[in-house]
């Protein structure tokens, strides 16, 4: 039995006590954030004052999520997907070269071990003959995760799970995988990817300004967003057919596939809205989609 004497909140209670104790709720919207810089995390800035002012209008609109289960472009796993199930799951510095002010950052937010282990359970990872796997000790919550929603939910008192990227998988399978999550909505869980629509840390121009951004940036954020906008999302797992723009705005995709994860959670029907929609240091787009909060 889970010991829940760590838990104070009745959302913490329930998610200590598993998936099937989770209330129906009203749907609760589904999040991509464009994370960027880990700097974002503790800089005043834009970005951040968008995350904050954003969790206080998800609090004023839906109410307090029981959960938030998160999809950081920053836990890669090499055959199994994974879930976090730890109570208290560690904050990760995973950078380097930063200021000791962003090492010194923590977000002690509650785990849902038993909600992990039922949502694993539940998941069918898409062409693997495999489970997906529970983690009770070795990852935490990463930057790509504490990093946007500290500012969110500065409280640190919604438990939170994270799910892993498998990296070697094909991208549709991360869109099915994201399609499984879409129950999860009317439990009160909020859904959150966390990476970017281009990522190019090579490219990277120091003091660019935000509406500065190279040719191939502009090009595959847009045609991103138009497929968004179209509702075309099962197509955003074909990004690759742009090809050399494509592998210019991601030399390698992990900060792509959690979109993946956040469209396949996305119903028919559901409008878009963008925030954020400019460039961090000429490569980075930082555009952000939130769908379901009409």
């Amino acid at each position: 039995m889970t010991d829940t004497t760590a838990f104070h909140s009745p959302d913490q209670l329930a998610a200590a006590a598993g998936l099937a104790s989770l209330k129906a709720s009203p749907r609760m919207p589904v999040l991509f954030l464009g994370h960027g810089s880990p700097m974002n995390a503790i800089e005043d800035n834009e970005y951040r004052r968008s995350w904050q002012a954003l969790g206080e209008t998800l609090l004023a609109r839906h109410g307090r999520p029981q959960m938030i289960l998160c999809i950081s472009a920053h836990w890669l796993t090499r055959h199994e997907w994974a879930l976090t199930g730890m109570a208290e799951p560690r904050t990760i510095h995973d950078f380097g070269g930063f200021p000791q002010e962003l090492f010194a950052q923590q977000y002690p937010a509650p785990g849902a071990p038993a909600v992990a282990r039922e949502l694993a359970a539940r998941l069918d990872a898409p062409a693997l003959d495999r489970p997906v796997l529970v983690d009770e000790s070795e990852w935490g919550l990463d930057h790509g995760t504490w990093s946007v929603l500290k500012p969110m939910f500065p409280g640190a008192d919604i438990p939170v799970v994270q799910l892993s990227l498998v990296y070697s998988r094909p991208a549709a399978e991360h869109f099915a995988l994201g399609q499984q999550l879409q129950a999860l909505r009317e439990q009160g869980v909020l859904i959150v990817g966390s990476g970017n629509i281009v990522h190019n840390l090579r490219a990277m121009q120091p003091g660019a300004a935000p509406n500065q951004a190279y040719d191939w940036a502009i090009e595959f954020d847009q045609h991103v967003a138009g497929r968004i906008e179209a509702g075309n999302l099962q197509a955003l797992a074909r990004f690759q057919e742009l090809g050399r723009v494509a592998q210019m705005a991601h030399p390698t995709f992990d900060h792509y596939l959690p979109l993946l994860h956040a469209a396949g959670a996305v119903h028919e029907g559901e409008a878009p809205r963008f925030f954020n929609g400019d460039f961090q240091m000429a490569a980075i787009s930082m555009r952000s989609a939130i769908w379901g909060d009409a």
